[in-house]
């Protein structure tokens, strides 16, 4: 059922909520067939760290003081692929010879009708980790990898 339709059944709400299972991940200038079908995305989390100042003479009362912003890494979850492009001429060159292509990722949640509605631009992207599932002879599960990504900053549209 289309998340409008959902919203409606249950009642008048002046947003529409959409889905989280519904998104794209492109990165830009580097391009593969599949390559960038991934299962799980997170670390879309900015934080605002601040400084405590404490009044000289009152332990009662203390200041918050804006400092910088802080990122989480961009983890992006998929099976296991071969041949990728995403990883032979970006990943490996970054984590085996400490070759770095910094690049923008976009990721965009999509509605119903594979239309984006809110897309994020992350700055400045490089690989800094990839790990692989475990493989366990008595488990029938798919072959993970996990690409963890530092950036720059990121920036969310509303569309």
């Amino acid at each position: 059922m289309p998340v409008s339709t959902l919203n409606s059944a249950l009642g008048n709400y002046f947003y529409d909520i959409p889905v989280s299972f519904q998104f794209d991940v492109t990165v830009l200038t580097l391009t593969g067939p599949g390559d960038c079908l991934f299962q799980e995305v997170s670390g879309l989390n900015v934080k605002l760290e601040v400084d405590t100042v404490q009044e000289g003479g009152n332990n009662i009362e203390a200041y918050k003081f804006p400092k910088k912003l802080s990122y989480d890494n961009l983890v992006l979850k998929r099976g296991l692929l071969k041949n990728s492009i995403l990883v032979s001429t970006w990943v490996k060159p970054a984590l085996e010879s400490f070759k770095f292509s910094p690049k923008t990722i976009m990721v965009s949640l999509l509605d119903e009708l594979n239309i984006p509605v809110v897309i994020w631009i992350f700055y400045n992207a490089y690989p800094v980790a990839m790990r692989t599932s475990e493989f366990k002879a008595m488990d029938s599960s798919l072959a993970i990898e996990t690409l963890e990504l530092a950036y720059s900053y990121f920036e969310r549209v509303d569309l």
